[in-house]
């Protein structure tokens, strides 16, 4: 979502790297530039120059004249005043209140809320606990029968009734919730297309009869800094705890999540980053800032990681890898471990650096995408033991994959070469023409004859000279 505004970011950044010294005049430079790229995001005027005010007081004090490399300086002030901007710190969820503890789920329609309703009860299932929806969104058709799949899906049971009220109806749930031992009640409550009178009477109402412990606000992220006013209509009539900030994984600008909280006091608790059950993830100002400004997000990396790969899984494939004895199977188990990750363009977001120093995200995407079919059109003895697939065979699985005998045959030998390589460094022996991290048919694999590998035959020689002839066929030149 922050594609853009990094890339803006990082050019005013590298400028200031590049500096001994910094003048006032250059820092205002700087700021003008950080001021325009804020305000292409959309994110709020009243927001964006409260930023720059922090930013601008610490840039032209000492803190800055007296440093040894003031233009790393500059980028360390617009970081902790980024993530003073976003929030500060990660703000938690309410608990402690006694089971059945309610969380309404409020916002306007098309905001993404019948969906993060679901995402919130699959988090609290995770957390171990008993949850219940309830469908209390009986103004947009179809919202009854969209949370019913999503709670079939997630395996939790959904409360609705198409013929009743909201009141009645969350209060029939809540006696359902204290009757069968629920610990969380989730509400996907209805929304409208602007602030109204009649949704804030409804919800005042539902409020009253649930208690809830949590009233999250869902806001749209593509919305930009017209979620400031949504905000501030429901915070004048409902006591909104927390902001959950949807559809993070859009191509929006991002003034939302810059915004809403330094307008309106609100704190960012959850961001949706995609549309599958398990995309909610804890709001970190400090590691959104990071990634905002592209120095990456380790932390958000490791947490993933652990979540999509077992732990003595792992520990087994890396033995494997270090044996040379991993097979194509192993291939495509690592791939969806990184799928359940996000997209690998949202990985190597996180990753310091990689933005700039990797190719395009797509390319990479397209090239496993290509690697996967041509596996998968392998029989099971194929994936475990390359070595029987000859001529025909690859034209098999080049037809099976939609794919050229050529590029089975780059696949196979850059499997090769990696197996190859880690049998070498296993044995304590260097590897030359040490293939790239790709391996399997990524940008940046191990380089052929025309990029200067070895050719079968011949031995290489001082740069700039043919290679040597071979002993063997001097001996036949010498008989002739």
């Amino acid at each position: 979502m922050f594609e853009t505004l990094t890339d803006r970011f990082e050019g005013v950044f590298e400028r200031l790297r590049g500096r001994g010294r910094l003048s006032p005049r250059e820092v205002d430079a700087a700021l003008a530039e950080v001021r325009l790229a804020l305000l292409e995001a959309d994110a709020a005027v009243e927001v964006v120059g409260r930023l720059l005010d922090r930013i601008r007081t610490r840039a032209v004090g000492a803190e800055v004249s007296r440093s040894v490399s003031p233009g790393h300086q500059v980028v360390k002030i617009v970081h902790e005043s980024l993530i003073e901007t976003l929030g500060g710190r990660a703000v938690p969820l309410v608990s402690g209140r006694p089971p059945p503890a309610v969380t309404l789920m409020v916002g306007l329609q098309g905001s993404g809320k019948t969906t993060s309703a679901a995402k919130l009860a699959y988090l609290h299932k995770r957390a171990g606990k008993r949850v219940l929806l309830v469908a209390a969104d009986l103004v947009r058709p179809g919202a009854v029968e969209q949370l019913a799949l999503l709670g079939e899906r997630i395996a939790v049971p959904v409360f609705s009734d198409s013929r009743s009220s909201p009141v009645p109806l969350v209060r029939a749930a809540l006696r359902r919730a204290r009757r069968e031992g629920f610990g969380k009640v989730v509400v996907d409550t209805a929304g409208r297309l602007q602030v109204d009178r009649a949704l804030m009477r409804e919800l005042a109402a539902i409020d009253k009869a649930a208690d809830p412990e949590e009233v999250l606000l869902v806001l749209d992220a593509m919305t930009g800094q017209q979620a400031v006013s949504v905000a501030r209509g429901f915070l004048e009539h409902t006591d909104v705890t927390g902001v959950l900030l949807s559809k993070l994984d859009s191509d929006a600008r991002g003034g939302a999540a810059i915004s809403v909280k330094e307008a309106v006091g609100c704190p960012i608790k959850l961001v949706g980053t995609g549309e599958r059950p398990e995309d909610l993830e804890v709001f970190h100002p400090e590691r959104m800032a990071s990634r905002i400004l592209g120095m990456g997000d380790v932390l958000t990396l490791v947490e993933k990681a652990e979540q999509a790969f077992d732990e003595q899984r792992a520990l087994e494939m890396a033995d494997r890898v270090m044996k040379a004895e991993f097979t194509f199977d192993d291939f495509l188990e690592q791939v969806k471990g990184l799928r359940r990750m996000g997209s690998f363009g949202e990985v190597l977001g996180m990753i310091p650096g990689a933005r700039t120093a990797s190719a395009d995200p797509q390319v990479i995407d397209r090239e496993i995408r290509r690697s996967e079919a041509i596996i998968r059109s392998m029989t099971p003895a194929e994936r475990a033991d390359p070595k029987v697939i000859g001529g025909s065979r690859r034209r098999r699985i080049a037809v099976g994959s939609g794919t050229s005998v050529q590029d089975v045959s780059g696949l196979l030998r850059q499997f090769g070469q990696v197996r190859n390589m880690m049998k070498s460094l296993s044995q304590g022996k260097a590897m030359p023409g040490f293939p790239g991290i790709s391996g399997f048919g990524l940008p940046g694999g191990a380089p052929g004859p025309a990029a200067g590998g070895r050719r079968r035959g011949r031995s290489p020689g001082p740069p700039g000279r043919r290679p040597r002839t071979p002993k063997k066929l001097q001996k036949k030149k010498r008989k002739r």
